[in-house]
């Protein structure tokens, strides 16, 4: 097996669970700013996460669950600014401390860090998101530690396709068997496998469980932490948390 060079994590629900509590909020709340009555609750959200990218999700709602709206000449101008205030206040929720890292995530980042192994991001979400959510949770000096930051529309086409980690892997100058990636969805999945790469690690969430992770590597609940390791998709507890050695193995 080849050395691992480089550590590439997805953002929403793998290195945070920000989608319920985060995101959606977020969307609600930009929502009745603009004076719509549109709620995504938690179920309605659920659905929503099978597109990625948030301009890419509201078209999405109005085009399978809001046929009645009556949408505006320019739809993406629309699009577009009801986004970008729910990036203002996705960014006022993080500021709030609202979300916290996911169990073990900082750990194995400064385990790897102190490896000298490069730390990189692969998300459709914003940079403004990416950077609020490091900012939050581990400083403002975090945003350095990584090598690479692929987010947004850096790429054309979003996850399931595997652009972004293409485009990630170029940057870094790495092949794909140079490196392990961190996902918690089945597009996820899809996305990093697709550009080659074979290591993949799952942390399933709420939203994500029961979905297709057969071209992952490992599929867990979390990370864990020293005293509470995660569990397998069936159940069975790992000898301890996920850290180098064990990355190594796969």
């Amino acid at each position: 097996m080849c050395e691992i060079e480089a550590l590439i994590f997805d953002v929403d629900g793998t290195l945070a669970d920000t989608e319920r509590d985060g995101h959606r909020v977020a969307f609600n709340r930009a929502f009745a700013d603009a004076g719509l009555d549109w709620e995504w609750d938690v179920a309605l959200y659920g659905k929503l996460l099978a597109v990625t990218g948030g301009k890419e999700r509201i078209k999405y709602y109005l085009r399978e669950f809001n046929t009645v709206f009556e949408p505006p000449a320019d739809l993406d101008g629309f699009v577009a600014d009801l986004h970008a205030a729910k990036t203002e206040h996705y960014k006022a929720l993080m500021a709030e401390g609202r979300v916290p890292l996911r169990p073990g995530v900082e750990r194995l980042l400064r385990e790897a860090r102190e490896a000298g192994i490069s730390l990189a991001i692969a998300t459709t979400t914003t940079m403004d998101n990416v950077t609020s959510l490091l900012e939050n949770t581990l400083g403002a000096e975090s945003v350095g530690w990584f090598a690479e930051i692929g987010a947004g529309d850096i790429v054309p086409a979003k996850k399931p396709a595997p652009d972004i980690y293409v485009w990630v892997l170029e940057r870094l100058g790495l092949a794909p068997e140079r490196v392990i990636a961190f996902e918690d969805s089945g597009h996820g999945v899809t996305s990093a496998a697709d550009a080659g790469i074979a290591r993949i690690v799952v942390t399933t969430n709420d939203y994500t469980l029961g979905q297709d992770f057969s071209r992952a590597s490992l599929v867990l609940d979390q990370l864990g932490e020293p005293g509470t390791p995660p569990r397998r998709a069936d159940g069975e507890p790992l000898p301890g948390p996920v850290n180098l050695a064990l990355l190594e193995t796969l």
